[in-house]
Parts: C-alpha cells; structure tokens; sequence
C-alpha cells in the first residue's frame, strides 16, 4: 500500500528453520479461530498459506524480513529481507517458490530518499531452503519511461508461473515470467490515483485478472491480452485491500480505513459470468483493527491484521492477529 506518513537477517539454521519434512502431517484441523503473536519484524501487510509447512508466511513494512508463523505465533525467520519493505507474498508450491513483493513507501526502518517510491520489485525464493534466488527490479527506465513513483504491492500467479504485480502509486500492472523477464501488462489511467490506485489481485482459472483501486472501490477485470474492463457490483470496494479466492471460486475481499473512508470488514463476491458482473454474498465487519489481507487455507480463509492502523497513527506495536473469517 501506498502512504506519506509516517539489515538483511541471515538464513536461520537447519535446527531452526521449520523444513516441510520436520511439520508436515496428517491434514487435520489444527488451527485455532484466531492466532496472536508479536514480531520484533513490525507491521506485517502481506500474508500467505505454505501447504507444505501447514504454516503462514507474513512480511514486515518495518524490516522487509519474512517470517514463518504457526498456531502458536512465534514468528521463524525466512531467508533475508529483499528490500526496505516487504508487502504482498504467493506460495507457488508446485515450482517451490515464494514470490514476494518489496519497496520504499517511506515507513521502513532503512527508508531513506533516494529509496522512497523509487524501490519496487519482487523477490523470488526457493520455498524449501528459503534463499533467495533472484530480484526482478520493477522500476526500470525500460518499464516506466515517465518516471514518477513507484511501489510494488501485491502479486498473483498464473497456471504457468507467471506473477501479476500491482503498483498502486502509478499506472501500470507488470507482468514477469518464471524466468524473470518483466514487461508492462497494463497501464491504464483508470488504475492511477493520486492515492493509493490499484491494490490487491487474483488470478482466476479462466485466465482473468480481477484487481481493486483502494480510493474508489472499483474492481476491474483484465483479459489475458491487457485488457481493462469495470466489473458491475452493487457497491464499491472502498479501501479495497488485499484479494483472495476460494476453490469454489468465491472473490474475498479485504476493505479498510488505513487511506480512505473505507470500511473495516470482509466481504464475500460470486459470479455466474466470470466476473463481468458480481454480486455481495456475504459481509463480515472485522474484529480487529487494521485487516489488509486474507491467506485461503484447507481450514479456512485467515485475515492478518498486523497493526499499520497503530504505525499511521504515530504509534509503535510489535502485535499481529492471523484470524478465522466465519464460515468460511
């Protein structure tokens, strides 16, 4: 996410880094309704689901580290941090990779000006080991030409390993290859704000792209060619956040007041026509303040609330919540 206000970790050690061998287990339903913990790598915005660790994955607006998370909350560190921040995060399991976007928005503890909406790009990791095996720099003068700010923020994965970045603070959604080659998939006016423009995004089996402009609340459609479409719905996303589906094919969308006058909550979207057009299925006011994304799991779809409320604020939290959306 995009906002004006106010060390690299090393690997951990095979004894401590939790493997896929050391955690895997019969899948039984294991997690609890809602996990509290405390991370001394503050403000996590992104979240993921690791299938092979049955654990999450969060990220760190403070830091840029990533952490592993279990039932209990203890964060484990995950390989090193890839820039000043670190925001969306996609387990693509099938290729043993994590994808994770990074950058300057001003908040980090390593921020400094010639970073700030300047560092943009995504960080791709082997998902066993957790080393880092290569950066895609998403602000270059090949991709943007103009110039101006930048920020990578969220990403999704297609059938073939293909990412689709967000940059809310320009035009643009980029397309990067499973061998790291980038290249503008869009830029369109409509996702530019002056803001926070296009925020979270899917991929849907169909090929589509769905992505949300947090300002206004208007979810868009693209076609595997690039092309921008409005998806019909009866209300506006406002302070639309970060965007998950479900393998039954149901939009989640997280909605909050962190840059707009949006409201805290979880709302559940179908659609008969691929998108074209979606209906509200469901609301969820959230519980704990600041939800900005949600991680779909085999026992549910968990939303992370990691406290930026409190940093825009002016205040200090190391706190996080991971907690169950209702029947879901």
């Amino acid at each position: 996410m995009r906002f004006r206000v106010l060390g690299a970790a090393l690997l951990a050690l095979a004894t401590s880094f939790p493997t896929a061998h050391a955690v895997a287990g019969p899948a039984v339903r294991c997690l609890p309704v809602q996990i509290d913990g405390r991370t001394a790598d503050r403000y996590p915005e992104g979240i993921a689901w690791d299938p092979t660790r049955q654990m999450f994955l969060v990220g760190s607006m403070a830091t840029g580290r990533i952490s592993l998370v279990g039932r209990d909350g203890v964060p484990h560190p995950f390989g090193v941090a890839p820039g000043v921040s670190t925001f969306g995060l996609h387990v693509d399991a099938v290729r043993n990779r994590l994808l994770v976007t990074y950058a300057d928005i001003g908040n980090g503890e390593r921020s400094s000006e010639s970073f700030t909406y300047k560092q943009s790009g995504i960080a791709i990791y082997n998902l066993r080991t957790g080393r880092l095996e290569r950066r895609v720099d998403l602000n270059t003068p090949r991709l943007n030409p103009a110039g101006g700010h930048h920020g990578a923020n969220d990403l999704a994965i297609d059938a073939v390993g293909n990412a689709y970045v967000t940059d809310p603070a320009s035009d643009a959604i980029y397309k990067v290859t499973p061998s790291g080659v980038a290249s503008v998939l869009v830029r369109d006016e409509r996702l530019r704000s002056d803001t926070i423009g296009a925020n979270g995004i899917v991929w849907l089996r169909s090929g589509y792209l769905l992505t949300v402009r947090y300002d206004t609340g208007t979810l868009y459609r693209i076609s595997p060619r690039g092309e921008l479409s409005v998806t019909g719905l009866t209300s506006a996303l406002v302070g639309g956040d970060g965007l998950a589906v479900t393998k039954d094919g149901r939009l989640i969308a997280i909605t909050n007041k962190l840059g707009a006058a949006g409201v805290e909550r979880a709302t559940v979207l179908s659609s008969a026509d691929n998108f074209r057009t979606a209906r509200v299925r469901s609301v969820e006011p959230w519980p704990v303040g600041g939800p900005t994304t949600a991680a779909v799991t085999p026992e549910g779809t968990y939303v992370l609330s990691g406290r930026i409320d409190v940093l825009l604020a002016g205040g200090w939290s190391d706190q996080f919540t991971v907690r169950r959306m209702t029947g879901s």
